[in-house]
């Protein structure tokens, strides 16, 4: 479980974040969402440590991290695993050595333990055979999926996936959302998405948090964004076709 409490930042004068509380649960895969430049990248930001926070505190359960030592933070970061947006492979690794990047930066397995690991996350996320590829030779659900095996492959507590279905067609986006969900599940993790995509709210947003200029606007589920009375989440929830379609339905 990751807490949130009162988190404000500010950014040569202009604040980006105000007293955002908020709780990520454990074993759930806890959606942010909002317009661009709501504040939801920043606040992932804060969260990682990669930004001070003004104030507030961040809780990973119950460990204030902003108050670790260097070390202590260490200990928090390599309990984190990272999707970025668009999967960031290196080009010039293969699969395999891309998945044991993160475990020869934190871990001290042996060169044999890390392929065995490598190759038990890869096949969690069902590839098969492509081992010795290059990114450049995926395709994008391929590379994303990849990207997942490369975030899960330390065994982390807690999972942050950026625009996880950024640029993929709806059918990869569905497998990579039943994947992300499916995984947290089945280890336990506090996984955080950030995502644009309704699809990915309706079918995985157990617990929501909308973000507007800056503020914690809403926070609910699935079932009760497709309710809420709030004009702000309507507006974004309801912006395409299909969602206005879904609205009939409910």
């Amino acid at each position: 479980m990751i807490q949130i409490n009162n988190i404000s930042k500010s950014f040569s004068g202009h604040k980006v974040l105000n007293d955002i509380s908020f709780t990520f649960e454990k074993g759930k895969t806890n959606i942010i969402i909002g317009q661009s430049g709501s504040g939801k990248t920043a606040l992932i930001r804060c969260m990682v440590g990669l930004n001070e926070i003004d104030s507030g505190e961040v809780l990973y359960d119950e460990r204030s991290f902003h108050q670790l030592d260097f070390e202590g933070k260490k200990g928090v970061r390599k309990e984190i695993g990272m999707l970025f947006q668009g999967g960031a492979l290196f080009d010039s690794k293969t699969v395999e050595e891309n998945v044991i990047f993160p475990l020869s930066m934190f871990t001290d397995l042996s060169e044999s333990e890390k392929r065995e690991r490598a190759n038990f996350c890869l096949q969690r996320v069902n590839i098969v055979n492509a081992n010795k590829l290059y990114p450049s030779e995926l395709s994008g659900g391929m590379k994303k999926r990849v990207a997942i095996a490369r975030a899960i492959a330390v065994q982390p507590k807690y999972l942050f996936c950026d625009e996880p279905n950024s640029g993929l067609d709806p059918r990869t986006s569905i497998v990579i959302d039943n994947l992300i969900q499916e995984i947290t599940e089945e280890y336990n993790i506090t996984t955080i998405v950030i995502t644009h995509d309704m699809n990915s709210v309706i079918e995985m947003g157990d617990n929501i948090l909308f973000i507007y200029n800056g503020t914690k606007w809403w926070e609910g589920n699935k079932q009760e964004i497709l309710k809420t009375t709030n004009q702000e989440v309507q507006e974004f929830v309801y912006a395409t076709t299909f969602m206005k379609e879904l609205k009939t339905r409910f």
